[in-house]
């Protein structure tokens, strides 16, 4: 809060004057984001074609979202760091349904794209909001992981080894992981 305050030039005071807590700022920042996903999501969606095409139109408009935008993928990763409620508790109503609001933006797509591959038979998910959000969670990680860069392995020695990874072979396997978890 300290840095911000002095980024803008402002007392720090007046900062809390606004926000009830730190996590507000970063809850109405990842909101922001959030909005803006949405918009992209909802032109992928609304492009046409078949589920299966849309579905990986939406996994590739995620995962380029969050390669261009480090900082919404870390916001969205620290604030999963707390059971919902302990989150909420911190938060403003206001704030909270900020949150709210845009995550239902961006998973609602998600959830509309599943709904209409299980009416044509192309996906066999049982819960189309459910698997919405595993879908996001997953290309949550993956994103997490291309934002380092490395995996580990072990070597021929059986010692622990780094190797890069490629952002766009992260993407493929978020398309691949997508399409399994809705059973195309």
């Amino acid at each position: 809060m300290e840095e911000i305050a002095q980024a803008v030039g402002i007392a720090r005071g007046l900062i809390y004057r606004e926000f009830a807590a730190k996590e507000e700022l970063v809850v109405l920042t990842v909101a922001g984001y959030l909005a803006e996903l949405a918009a992209l999501l909802e032109v992928a969606l609304t492009s046409g074609g078949e589920p299966a095409a849309q579905l990986e139109r939406l996994v590739v408009t995620y995962t380029d979202f969050c390669l261009r935008y480090p900082a919404f993928l870390d916001g969205q990763i620290g604030l999963m760091r707390r059971p919902a409620q302990e989150l909420g508790a911190l938060l403003s109503d206001e704030v909270w349904k900020a949150l709210g609001g845009g995550m239902a933006g961006c998973l609602g797509p998600v959830a509309d794209v599943i709904r209409a591959g299980v009416a044509r038979g192309s996906f066999s998910a049982q819960d189309p909001e459910l698997t919405a959000n595993l879908v996001w969670t997953q290309m949550l990680g993956a994103m997490h992981l291309a934002r380092i860069g490395v995996g580990v392995r072990r070597d021929r020695d059986g010692e622990p080894a780094l190797f890069g990874i490629p952002p766009p072979a992260l993407v493929d396997a978020c398309v691949a992981s997508a399409r399994a978890t809705v059973g195309a």
